[in-house]
């Protein structure tokens, strides 16, 4: 059964597309938010995406559309625990960066988590979710803006 992009049951108001002025598409009307996790022991937190979601079968962080009105680090949170049952009350927050268009921003929020957790798919745009060490990112297919900004993420994370 194909899927449409997302299901009905996952829309809000922010889950539109935003085109650029070349065309090209972004998803989150207000924007979007993603959380990579670090703990020392395990590495970081990757979501292997659903075939259906943009860039399907490539690897990155659990995130999504901002609510309106919804902070960055707000949004990042919430679609980590809805994605993959990141349980907020043990990150802490190491920095953000922000990809900003000026019609369309994406911020990625850094975080530590202080204990180690199993993340749990949550919902179906998750094929998987797994552990990688830092020295691994770079082998997997990755989602192409991810992989544009990993170099710049991997420096944020304290070895």
């Amino acid at each position: 059964m194909a899927h449409e992009f997302p299901p009905a049951h996952l829309r809000d108001p922010g889950d539109a597309w935003v085109y650029g002025p070349n065309g090209q598409k972004f998803w989150g009307k207000f924007g979007a938010a993603g959380l990579l996790v670090w703990n020392r022991d395990l590495g970081v937190l990757l979501q292997h995406r659903a075939e259906w979601s943009h860039h399907g079968g490539t690897w990155g962080l659990p995130g999504g559309a901002r609510k309106l009105g919804e902070s960055a680090l707000d949004g990042a949170l919430r679609e980590a625990a809805e994605e993959a049952s990141v349980p907020p009350e043990l990150l802490r927050v190491i920095d953000t960066v922000i990809l900003d268009l000026g019609f369309w921003s994406y911020t990625t929020v850094v975080v530590e988590a202080a204990e180690q957790f199993q993340p749990v798919i949550a919902d179906a745009e998750s094929v998987a979710l797994e552990w990688v060490t830092p020295a691994l990112v770079d082998e997997l297919p990755l989602h192409p803006a991810f992989a544009t900004a990993w170099p710049q993420l991997r420096t944020l994370l304290r070895f």
